[in-house]
């Protein structure tokens, strides 16, 4: 075997370790874009949980303050000064259509 074929078996020799770590590459590749749809899609579940349980824990501190708690009374009357302003509102706006 001359010295010009081992060169081209060498190189035959590497451009298929190569191939063989594109392959490889490949498949990880895939193998991480599947993780990453699965970690996207709890994160979205999580984050609407988060969101659920805020509101959820939002009431339970009004509802505390109605029933005397006075961690959260500042915010309960706030609350029910709003709510107020908007019945005057509607009532004002249904006496002026009359």
């Amino acid at each position: 075997m001359n010295r010009s074929e081992e060169e081209v078996r060498e190189l035959e020799k590497n451009v298929i370790l190569l191939l063989n770590k594109l392959k490889d590459n490949h498949l990880l590749i895939q193998s991480l874009r599947s993780k990453l749809k699965e970690f996207e899609s709890s994160n979205s579940i999580i984050s609407e949980e988060i969101s659920s349980l805020k509101q959820k824990n939002k009431s339970l501190s009004v509802a505390n303050s109605l029933l005397g708690s006075g961690e959260n009374k500042g915010d309960t009357k706030d609350k029910i000064n709003s709510l107020i302003k908007e019945i005057d509102s509607c009532i004002n706006q249904l006496e002026s259509s009359f």
